[in-house]
């Protein structure tokens, strides 16, 4: 249904109900600067469950000429839309195949407006970041209006990358320098 192997997710379901470390899944990536406003992320593998599964993946960034890149590769912020949108659209994909429901077509549409004179460091008070993303859900399913309200209310629920976005996560950094 919908791609989706319904048996398979809920027989992990189980599996990670049973023993919640099963459910622990660790991502990374690492991000090169290429010159300019160029840089290159390389996804080489994650783990899931104690287990390491191997990865190989580019993913280039890049700003438009307007904001002094060479406009190669989508800018920072249409990336973490894309991954936003991504998210969701398994999720959406994934609930409505779990309750038999067939999607014939989904879009999702997201924007959001930055006030650059936070990036920029001109107004300290001037948030860098988004402080409002709109995003707009487009599905053609066979199932009830109250169905598809059911599917949204779960995805804004369980979407890792929603969740991301509609909270504060704690940042930890660390500042290693290196000298060549």
């Amino acid at each position: 249904m919908n791609g989706i192997d319904v048996e398979a997710l809920g027989q992990f379901a189980e599996t990670v109900s049973q023993d919640v470390s099963n459910g622990s899944v660790q991502f990374a990536v690492k991000t090169q600067w290429e010159g300019q406003t160029r840089s290159t992320t390389t996804v080489k593998s994650y783990s899931l469950g104690g287990k390491r599964y191997a990865r190989d993946f580019t993913i280039r960034a890049d700003e438009p000429v307007e904001l002094l890149g060479t406009s190669t590769a989508p800018n920072p912020q249409e990336l973490v839309m894309a991954g936003l949108n991504a998210c969701m659209t398994v999720g959406y994909a994934a609930v409505a195949a779990t309750k038999g429901i067939a999607i014939r077509s989904l879009e999702i549409e997201t924007t959001g407006e930055l006030d650059l004179r936070g990036f920029l460091g001109l107004d300290e008070a001037v948030n860098p970041g988004y402080d409002e993303i709109h995003y707009t859900v487009r599905i053609d399913a066979d199932a009830t209006p109250e169905q598809i309200q059911e599917i949204h209310d779960a995805v804004r629920r369980t979407s890792p990358n929603f969740a991301n976005c509609a909270k504060a996560i704690r940042m930890i950094p660390k500042l290693e320098m290196v000298r060549s």
